[in-house]
């Protein structure tokens, strides 16, 4: 029978720009839910933070890091910091994306060898919730 079911997690953030791993709270919410067979969807319900599939390896999140803030700089001239001087947290999120569906396999999500679910921060620290949607069997 088709299940579906809603969960979040709830973060907190340290920093301005943090790439947290939320792998191992995914897959124990597959777990706590009983849930087997289907997908996983995550996602952020803030405009200042995203979700992304990638390796955790600790020179790999440094570069990204470092590249986001080369890439779209914190103190550059954007009309939207009239308003409350982040516009470089929105304009990263638009370019990660604010979701990921992955699918579940036995139990747990089936992803490759190297990859992990991120949670990125971009305008910290904040209290933030995630939004885990599981559709499938149990």
């Amino acid at each position: 029978m088709m299940e579906h079911i809603t969960d979040s997690l709830n973060l907190k953030t340290n920093k301005r720009l943090e790439i947290v791993d939320i792998t191992r709270d995914l897959n124990n919410l597959i777990q706590t839910n009983n849930f087997k067979n289907g997908l996983i969807n995550v996602f952020t319900r803030h405009s200042t933070s995203a979700i992304a599939i990638n390796e955790n390896e600790p020179g790999l999140i440094n570069d990204f890091q470092n590249k986001l803030e080369l890439f779209i700089p914190i103190d550059s001239n954007y009309q939207h910091n009239r308003i409350d001087n982040n516009a470089d947290s929105h304009l990263r999120a638009f370019f990660i994306g604010s979701n990921e569906t992955i699918p579940v396999r036995n139990g747990s999500m089936n992803l490759g060898t190297w990859q992990s679910v991120f949670f990125i921060e971009l305008d910290g620290p904040r209290n933030r919730k995630v939004i885990v949607t599981l559709i499938g069997e149990k």
